[in-house]
């Protein structure tokens, strides 16, 4: 099964952008879902469908071969989230915290977004789709998801041994005398399933089934977001395959369909020009990566008919879209034996040096990019070596290792 999430700044025409890709995939032949984690909730309104009106959690036939979700973060969730959200209750009541405060407190940071990571792996694993395509909120958030799952059974790892520990070590006498309750086998065993239902999303997302594919208007502003974008989802371990732009005028010196004139047009000339300065802008950022031209509509698209045009636009011509489930090359990191040691390699385009942070943990390796950070576990071959020096050139994060002295001394 093939998975492609679409982002792009707000406002770009990433949710009409989605829902033309899955419509010119159904009517290919590619049975399809389309599904959206942005709380907007507008896959719907694009499509002309009204999703909210099925029953929770269920899909909604758009057409043969295309169907759409909208996601229900309470049906979701579930009782696994009150079982844990009632031992917290209990922890913050001890503490002689206020029920209502107490109720506010425990909600779920991220719950749709949870459950929106749950419904994919969901419908990857056991959905009858030969192609899944996402709507994805707007950047800013959708790095946030896109993070989480590793994040997230990062946390899990470290919390679930200590909770294992106190429960084996601590009898009710010292939980008593502590004055906080321990929580039950039950709370573990919730935790423990979002922890190994985490793993396996991660382990989709970063799959070779699955890519990102950037959505953007040929405007200064919203290609330098892109940028930032691009190498972020890098940073994470994400692969983009291609880049949308959309909204991108007809020439001010091409008649319009229904007249032979061309009158000028000042105001079109104008956009023209920013646009083919932003295009050439566009290839030049993302060289090598795709570059679909989508041009702005006389009309705004809604209804399967009109994404179906839409979705024309974005193909090669042709009326095959099989090319939409073709595998992705997934360059994640990478650790090669050097003659000094070894040299751990982790795709970073557009990145510069200035940028990037990086801090040595243990057996952990903290890298940033801007506000985004992300902590590599090191293979064991790394963990008795030092960092001798790190580059940024050609897209690529280089981090030199050595063998730590006090652990490996020569001679």
């Amino acid at each position: 099964m093939r998975v492609i999430l679409f982002t792009g700044k707000g406002g770009v025409g990433k949710t009409t952008t989605a829902a033309a890709t899955a419509v010119r995939a159904a009517r290919g032949g590619v049975k399809t879902l389309v599904m959206s984690t942005d709380a907007a909730h507008s896959l719907g309104d694009a499509l002309g469908v009204p999703l909210g009106a099925a029953e929770a959690g269920q899909p909604v036939e758009v057409e043969p071969g295309l169907s759409a979700l909208q996601i229900s973060p309470p049906h979701l969730l579930g009782e696994s989230w009150r079982v844990v959200q009632d031992y917290l209750l209990s922890v913050l009541g001890t503490l002689g915290i206020d029920t209502v405060v107490a109720e506010e407190l425990t909600r779920l940071p991220g719950a749709e977004e949870v459950a929106a990571l749950l419904e994919m792996r969901a419908q990857v694993d056991s959905g009858p789709w030969d192609l899944v395509v996402v709507d994805c909120a707007p950047t800013a958030e959708t790095l946030r998801l896109l993070a989480l799952p590793e994040a997230l059974a990062w946390h899990l790892d470290r919390l679930l041994p200590a909770q294992r520990g106190l429960i084996r070590t601590l009898r009710p006498a010292a939980a008593a005398a502590a004055g906080v309750p321990l929580p039950a086998p039950e709370v573990i065993e919730a935790v423990t399933g979002w922890q190994r239902q985490m793993r396996q999303v991660h382990r989709i997302l970063t799959g070779d089934e699955t890519s990102v594919r950037l959505v953007l208007t040929p405007e200064r502003v919203v290609i330098a977001e892109s940028r930032r974008t691009w190498t972020s989802l890098s940073l994470y371990g994400f692969v983009v395959d291609a880049v949308v732009v959309n909204r991108v005028f007809p020439d001010a010196g091409v008649p319009e369909p229904t007249s032979t004139d061309t009158v000028p047009d000042p105001w079109r000339s104008g956009w023209n020009t920013a646009q083919r300065a932003g295009l050439v802008e566009v290839r030049e950022s993302f060289a090598g990566l795709p570059v679909v031209v989508a041009p702005y509509l006389a009309a705004e698209p809604i209804g399967v008919e009109a994404l179906a045009a839409l979705g024309r636009s974005h193909g090669d011509g042709t009326d095959d879209a099989r090319d939409l489930l073709a595998p992705v090359t997934h360059r994640g990191m990478t650790v090669e034996r050097t003659d000094e040691g070894f040299t751990l390699t982790l795709p970073l385009p557009l990145a510069h040096a200035r940028d990037l942070g990086l801090q040595r943990r243990g057996d952990e390796l903290l890298v940033a990019v801007g506000e985004h950070r992300r902590v590599l576990t090191l293979p064991a071959a790394l963990q008795r070596c030092v960092v001798d020096g790190a580059s940024v050139r050609d897209g690529l994060l280089r981090i030199r290792f050595v063998p730590d002295e006090e652990v490996w001394p020569r001679g």
